[in-house]
């Protein structure tokens, strides 16, 4: 124990506060998108990931490192959307062994209505609190994290 470097006063009040905002705010999220358009924020966040991709398709590999997935999570919530006809799932014509995720119509009609809602919740929840300087600070210290956490930038947070 002697060689464990204890985190100061306030590196624990920080990391508690950290530790708050991870808990408490996916529930958040999930709370406005269920209530408002019958979807969890991981359903919501992969049909928003699809909906940025050129021709609203990605492989799944890829969209399972868009959204910071596994394939076998990926694949259990697309199979959901999938039921729902939300998204659509092809062989991709390059490599036969892969397969593509599509947004559908229905699903980009989704996206498209249930952004404005998923915005509100998150301008008010995390961005209208902070400052200008502080959502630039935000966007700095999570950058430093995320090369930490994600020094490939699989989750491709760093592109933005």
């Amino acid at each position: 124990m002697e060689d464990t470097h204890w985190l100061t006063p306030e590196q624990l009040s920080a990391w508690k506060k950290f530790v708050a905002v991870v808990e408490i705010l996916p529930g958040v999220l999930d709370t406005q998108l269920q209530r408002d358009a019958d979807l969890t924020h991981f359903e919501y966040f992969t049909m928003a990931m699809l909906s940025e991709a050129p021709e609203r398709t990605l492989r799944m590999t890829s969209l399972a490192s868009a959204t910071n997935s596994t394939l076998p999570r990926l694949s259990h919530v697309v199979s959901r959307l999938e039921k729902r006809d939300y998204i659509e799932r092809t062989p991709c014509a390059e490599d036969r062994r892969a397969t593509n995720a599509t947004l559908t119509e229905e699903g980009w009609r989704k996206v498209v209505a249930t952004a404005p809602g998923h915005v509100d919740t998150v301008r008010e929840n995390v961005i209208e609190p902070l400052t200008e300087t502080d959502v630039a600070d935000l966007g700095r210290i999570m950058g430093r994290m995320l090369r930490t956490l994600d020094p490939e930038n699989r989750f491709r947070a760093n592109d933005v």
